[in-house]
């Protein structure tokens, strides 16, 4: 995997096999953020990165100038990778916190301009990620939700929801705070 622009492109990383994750691809990530390049300003954004896994998509909004980046990750071996590759990389300390990511959304006090949630795409609860964001008021007013899912869910009748775009077998659906 590698950082696809801003002030860390062409980084590569590579995370262990152990992991158990599931890393959004460069190609669509590269797709989500020329969608996110036509609706917020990088360089002023409060970022939540849900399901963190590798990191991979803070790395990116580090890359391109965001000052904050929070990242909710459960596992502890990808939290050691998270801090690894954040030192190797020679990117700015981003905040980490180790929880279930639905026990963090229920007792988090912040909002945020960007939340970012990629659940693994066999989870249960997924359907209620963005219910949740929204009842616990976790998005600033026009702030930007994107949720990374598979082609089985469906999000256009949630409250918030704005559009859904794919990259081949990935899908992203946006909400709008």
């Amino acid at each position: 995997m590698r950082v696809i622009s801003g002030e860390f492109k062409g980084r590569v990383f590579n995370p262990p096999a152990n992991l158990t994750v599931r890393p959004t691809t460069d190609r669509a990530k590269e797709s989500l953020f020329n969608i996110l390049n036509n609706h917020v300003d990088f360089t002023d954004l409060d970022a939540l990165d849900l399901f963190a896994g590798t990191g991979n998509i803070s790395y990116e909004l580090i890359s391109r100038g965001v000052p904050s980046v929070t990242l909710v990750e459960r596992d502890p071996r990808c939290i050691v990778f998270i801090k690894s590759t954040l030192g190797k990389l020679g990117m700015a300390d981003a905040h980490i916190v180790r929880s279930d990511v639905f026990r963090f959304i229920d007792s988090c006090t912040k909002k945020f301009n960007l939340i970012f949630a990629d659940p693994p795409y066999s989870l249960d609860r997924i359907g209620e990620i963005p219910g949740l964001i929204m009842k616990n008021k976790l998005l600033k007013e026009e702030g930007l939700l994107v949720v990374e899912h598979g082609s089985n869910t469906d999000f256009k009748n949630e409250k918030g929801f704005y559009q859904r775009r794919n990259s081949g077998e990935v899908n992203f659906s946006i909400f709008k705070g």
